[in-house]
């Protein structure tokens, strides 16, 4: 009878030499999907079933809603936690599957990117965000904004 050892995965190898960030972020995951249930279903309750539903909401509605700040950070809390979750996902699938290092390396720096630009652009949209511009056209501006 031959004795065989297995090799260590990867994240094995790696946790042994610094910070275990596989252990980090499986702890991320949980954390941050308990706490994104709850935003979801606020965001949802609040979107669909309070008020009129799905007919109330349009440009009006999100613009009276982030006139407040607390579901502007309710929102951008949302979008940080969903991409970052994501990604997190996304980089363990792609330490799972992609067995060449380069290749491994180009596709988590790729989700860094990504992840990156888009909390950036969210983080833009959600926080200047401005339903009635000065010197706008007021042809094309909403009817609650008014003459300016």
């Amino acid at each position: 009878m031959t004795t065989e050892t297995v090799e260590a995965p990867r994240s094995a190898r790696t946790a042994r030499r610094s910070t275990n960030w596989e252990k980090w972020g499986w702890i991320f995951m949980r954390a941050s999907g308990v706490v994104l249930i709850v935003l979801i279903f606020g965001h949802l309750f609040v979107n669909l079933v309070a008020g009129d539903g799905v007919h109330a909401i349009d440009f009006a509605f999100v613009a009276g809603k982030w006139a407040a700040p607390f579901w502007q950070w309710w929102d951008f809390a949302m979008l940080v936690l969903a991409l970052i979750h994501g990604s997190n996902g996304m980089r363990t699938i792609v330490n799972d599957y992609a067995n060449n290092p380069l290749l491994r390396r180009v596709l988590k720096g790729a989700l860094l990117v990504s992840t990156i630009v888009l909390i950036v652009l969210g983080t833009l949209v959600i926080f200047t965000f401005d339903p009635c511009p000065t010197g706008g056209d007021p042809a094309l501006l909403p009817s609650f904004c008014g003459a300016q």
